[in-house]
């Protein structure tokens, strides 16, 4: 049992069973025990890998796309350039490297960094110490200045809380989390549950709904800026456009664990509700391949390509499938763009 499973322990005997989204805010970011306050997660030393870290491109890519659609909304000379949840920084630098030779970009750019983890600030603050720009950080979305805004939150809603709930005899009881012969293990709550939320959803016999309050939250705050301000958030993260079923999971070593087995020791994630982030604001969606894949991957692939062989090429090219084959990220990522109502077509969507 780890340190934070006992802490948890003690908590259950004393208050009774605990919510999922309760459970995953302790594993993520308890102050002493908690996975993104104690290490760095990320690459092949870590837990998992993000695309940032898979390859330059990504970033490449994702920063010409904010600075054509910042020229395309008339190049407002000051605006926040934000990225929630920044891991190590390598996607935000990548982004002002690509965006160093767009004539007042970085001149009119706040680079803001939502971020909790005072491990991973830290790790940010190195990454970033070449380039001019120095970011402000700041805890979340609501503290974000109020001007236009250009975001990326590329794997940050997964990690969010969230709340189960089961379908029994008609009725949504919440999924919680207490204790089986001295071990954490899932149960239901007694009474019955009907968030606003799962009202439209069907009562299926044993179905399971998710629900990310704190993502109901974060959109609201960022939406509230583009709608007064301008601007352009773009969302990457797996999942669908309607999530269904039991998607909680943990990555340990780089390999899947039982989220209830090592906590505090392993990356908890959930899949990405779409529709419930875009709700009725101005959006468009798509798949991760066809996002790149229309930003010009590749023919970057292709001319970096030219300078690399051996080992290096195969694992260029292998990055490039694990980016866009829809058997990888292609498919199973998605691409999710709020923008002001009229603002004009963000660029890698279809019209």
């Amino acid at each position: 049992m780890t340190p934070l499973a006992r802490l948890l322990a003690h908590r259950i005997r004393e208050g009774g069973p605990i919510s999922v989204a309760d459970y995953m805010a302790e594993c993520l970011l308890h102050p002493v025990h908690g996975y993104y306050n104690t290490r760095d997660p990320f690459g092949t030393a870590g837990d998992f890998t993000t695309a940032p870290e898979i390859s330059q491109m990504f970033g490449e890519l994702i920063g010409l796309a904010l600075a054509q659609s910042w020229l395309d909304q008339g190049a407002p000379p000051a605006f926040t350039l934000a990225e929630l949840g920044p891991g190590r920084g390598t996607l935000m630098a990548d982004i002002l490297r690509a965006t160093r030779g767009i004539p007042g970009f970085h001149s009119a750019a706040q680079v803001v960094l939502v971020e909790a983890s005072p491990v991973l600030r830290e790790l940010q603050a190195r990454t970033l110490r070449v380039h001019d720009l120095v970011p402000d950080w700041v805890m979340t979305a609501e503290d974000l200045p109020g001007q236009p805004l250009f975001l990326i939150a590329n794997e940050f809603f997964d990690a969010l809380p969230i709340h189960q709930y089961q379908c029994v005899k008609g009725h949504w009881h919440e999924r919680l989390i207490g204790l089986q012969d001295g071990a954490l293990a899932f149960g239901l709550a007694e009474h019955p549950s009907q968030p606003a939320t799962l009202a439209a959803r069907g009562a299926e016999e044993g179905a399971i709904v998710e629900e990310c309050r704190v993502g109901r939250v974060v959109m609201e705050a960022v939406s509230d800026r583009l709608s007064r301000h301008g601007g352009l958030a773009l969302i990457i993260d797996y999942g669908d456009w309607r999530s269904r079923g039991d998607t909680l999971q943990a990555l340990r070593r780089h390999a899947f664990d039982d989220p209830l087995a090592h906590p505090g020791e392993a990356d908890l994630t959930a899949h990405v509700d779409f529709e419930a982030l875009a709700g009725q604001r101005p959006h468009h969606y798509t798949t991760q391949g066809a996002f790149l894949t229309r930003l010009g991957v590749d023919a970057r692939a292709e001319r970096l390509a030219r300078n690399l062989s051996g080992p290096a090429l195969e694992s260029h090219r292998a990055a490039h499938r694990r980016l866009t084959h829809p058997e990888e990220m292609g498919s199973l990522f998605k691409v999710l763009a709020l923008t002001r109502a009229g603002a004009p077509l963000p660029p890698g969507f279809a019209p």
